[in-house]
């Protein structure tokens, strides 16, 4: 049997002259001809891509997240969880995506560097979104999507609202955990300081697992989001210097000087700390 009996024997579905195809349901056309190389380089399409790419994995992380934000909010911690640990799982690709990238040599980034003028990583308002849920505030943040006012309003909600860590902490107080007013009503714009009070909370969860297992759970899917995260952060890191060594980004910042700050940012303090002091 040749191969396209085999295909007509299955039954497949071969006309789509009238019927919905495969790229019709995923807007092939219009995701696939969104690579549009400015130098005549081979290797920019690899860089184009594996950012294109990592945005896409950034949209549905910002729609796990968001949505494990508010199950967590409405006390609803299993659905949290999942959501949480695909999350987990989101940031593994896109720490592999770093690989790809990897593989591009500096003289061939410096071929297309000239053509990317200051567009840059940082300039990402879905990563910028991600890292607000998560607690990291910064206003100064906001100003690199000024110039486009309906980007600005959805970076501007996030930046305003409880992150996720905030919503954790809430439901630590509702569960009858003493956590201090100052943390359950206080200015979100703000990262989360670390407490005493939330410590004592969160080792109280941990030296009684069995009594409180949904929170317990809860402590560890947000310690492997955080350990996710660090590893995507460090993978950034290694690899721009792989690539450009300690030259300025394209954005403006010192690059790899920067991206080195940014790795002592700690999101969940009190989970790291606890573990120190069971």
């Amino acid at each position: 049997m040749s191969n396209a009996d085999i295909v007509r024997h299955e039954g497949a579905q071969l006309d789509f002259s009238e019927k919905m195809s495969y790229g019709d349901y995923l807007q092939l056309d219009a995701i696939l001809g969104a690579q549009r190389p400015l130098s005549p380089d081979h290797n920019e399409l690899l860089f184009i891509v594996q950012h294109q790419t990592s945005e896409l994995w950034m949209k549905l992380l910002l729609h796990e997240l968001s949505a494990a934000i508010r199950a967590v909010k409405r006390d609803e911690l299993p659905p949290a969880f999942k959501m949480l640990a695909r999350v987990s799982r989101i940031l593994e690709q896109l720490v592999h995506a770093w690989d790809v990238l990897a593989t591009m040599t500096p003289p061939e980034y410096s071929a297309i560097r000239g053509y990317l003028g200051n567009s840059s990583g940082f300039q990402s308002w879905q990563y910028r979104c991600i890292e607000f849920a998560l607690g990291n505030k910064n206003a100064a943040m906001l100003l690199p999507h000024a110039h486009r006012p309906e980007r600005l309003a959805l970076v501007e909600a996030a930046y305003r609202a409880p992150s996720l860590y905030d919503e954790c902490l809430a439901l630590l107080a509702r569960r009858g955990f003493a956590i201090p007013d100052k943390h359950l009503q206080r200015d979100w714009t703000q990262s989360h300081c670390t407490s005493e009070a939330v410590l004592a909370a969160w080792l109280a969860v941990y030296r009684s697992p069995q009594a409180h297992w949904d929170l317990y759970q809860l402590g560890e899917e947000l310690t492997d989001l955080e350990d996710a995260f660090r590893l995507w952060r460090f993978r950034h890191v290694t690899t721009v210097e792989r690539v450009i060594g300690f030259k300025r980004g394209t954005g403006g910042t010192s690059g790899v000087g920067y991206l080195r700050k940014m790795l002592d940012t700690v999101l969940f303090p009190e989970l790291w700390q606890l573990r120190t002091d069971l």
